[in-house]
Formats: C-alpha cells, sequence, structure tokens
C-alpha cells in the first residue's frame, strides 16, 4: 500500500538520497549531478506558492517516490513543468499514479491549466508514465546539452488539467 501525502523540508535528505541514487545509475534523469539536502530542501522553497511537492511512502513510512509541479521561465503562467522520481526497482507498482493524481489536484488548485512534462527521448519508461496519465507530445528538443556534457534529445509533453 502507497500512501501519498505533501512534502516538506524535513523529507529532503530522503529525497535527496533517492534523487542521487537515479542520478548515479544514469539513463534517465536529466541531472547528471549529485544534490545535496540543502540543495533539495531549496529547490523546494523556490517557488512559494506556485509549487506542490509530494511524496509517496510504503505502510513502514519509507520512501518510495516524489513529484513535484513548479513555475518555469520557459512556460507561461498557466502552465507549470512536473518531475517524477520512483525508487529504483520499484516502478510499475503504481507509485507513479497515486503520486500523480495528488499533483494534478494540486496543479488545479494552484490555477495551473497545464503541465509540462520535459522527459528525455531516451527515457522509454518515462515517456510510457507520462503517456499512460494522458500527456500527449507538443515539441522536441535536439541536442540539448546536460550538466555532463552529454548530449540527448528532450520530448515534451502536456496534460491539460
Amino acid at each position: 500500500m502507497i500512501t501519498v501525502r505533501r512534502a516538506t523540508t524535513l523529507d529532503a535528505a530522503p529525497l535527496a538520497e533517492l534523487l542521487n541514487e537515479i542520478v548515479a545509475a544514469g539513463g534517465t534523469t536529466a541531472r547528471t549531478r549529485p544534490i545535496s539536502t540543502g540543495d533539495m530542501a531549496r529547490m523546494m522553497q523556490s517557488a512559494p506558492g506556485r509549487s506542490a511537492w509530494h511524496v509517496a511512502l510504503n505502510r513502514e513510512g519509507a520512501l518510495r517516490g516524489f513529484q513535484y509541479i513548479e513555475p518555469s521561465a520557459a512556460l507561461p503562467p498557466e502552465a507549470c513543468d512536473i518531475a517524477t522520481f520512483v525508487q529504483i526497482g520499484r516502478t510499475g507498482l503504481g507509485i507513479g499514479s497515486a503520486l500523480f493524481t495528488a499533483t494534478a489536484q494540486a496543479a488545479r488548485a494552484l490555477g495551473y491549466v497545464w503541465i509540462s512534462a520535459d522527459i528525455r527521448a531516451d527515457n522509454e519508461g518515462g515517456l510510457i508514465y507520462y503517456q499512460s496519465r494522458g500527456f500527449r507530445d507538443y515539441a522536441r528538443r535536439a541536442d540539448v546539452a546536460l550538466a555532463s556534457g552529454q548530449r540527448v534529445d528532450k520530448i515534451l509533453k502536456r496534460y491539460e488539467i
């Protein structure tokens, strides 16, 4: 059983740990460098009143994933970016679905009209996940440089709230 709740900065350490495991594995996130607990806490506070962070916990209270939405300078004010991270080895178990139910409700409450997902074209699992939630392709960015210097294509998907 998965429980979803709003994240707080007290969750910053386990969120950073989960994200760093995904970054270390490589291939699914545009992030290529580890993040500190302090950096994660700052990210969580970067857009007060316009962002929403949720965590997914198992019945013992262990973190299994997190998702957030936030405004982006690359998007109009009625849209927000989304990011989803599920613990390695735990995908396909309903964690992302549970997170998205809460995130979509929060986006609506924050007044957003649509959500944008910016996904590496080589992240097959991410593309399938967002497609299964009802996101549709709206743009493609070719040859995007990551912080590591690696270059990837990105697919942008849109979800109408």
